[in-house]
């Protein structure tokens, strides 16, 4: 029984792409979820978050989003507000977001993502700008 592995990926940041292409090489198909073509709910995005540990602010993504321009770098807009800009605008969700049954973890660094995966690397990998995650065998 293959364990059930979901990513929220965008194609076009490399992060997103190393973290698929290791989950792949540790021998695991993942549910592959195009957040900015099929959004999250506000329910999911919430839940995502705080099973991350973290809170809508530091899952947003401030480069390359209208994050400024939208007033969210000020420090008293709530955490709420913070959400519904997510949801209105969802290249605010930081990427990506893994989840799996040992937990959920928004994955920068890409290599973050081993610790909730439920088999290891079985080898070393190379990421996109040639930097070496360590497998098992190492």
């Amino acid at each position: 029984m293959s364990e059930a592995v979901t990513i929220w990926h965008n194609p076009a940041c490399g992060t997103s792409r190393n973290t698929l292409a290791m989950i792949r090489a540790a021998g695991l198909e993942p549910t592959v979820v195009e957040y900015l073509k099929t959004p999250p709910s506000r329910e999911e995005l919430a839940k995502a978050v705080a099973d991350a540990g973290l809170t809508p602010r530091q899952a947003a993504r401030e480069k390359g989003t209208p994050f400024v321009e939208l007033g969210l770098a000020d420090p008293y807009v709530g955490e709420d507000q913070i959400l519904d800009a997510m949801l209105k605008h969802p290249a605010l969700i930081n990427r990506p977001f893994v989840f799996t049954s040992r937990g959920v973890r928004l994955c920068r660094p890409s290599e973050l993502v081993l610790d909730i995966l439920p088999t290891p690397l079985p080898e070393d990998f190379t990421k996109e700008d040639g930097e070496v995650v360590k497998g098992k065998s190492a």
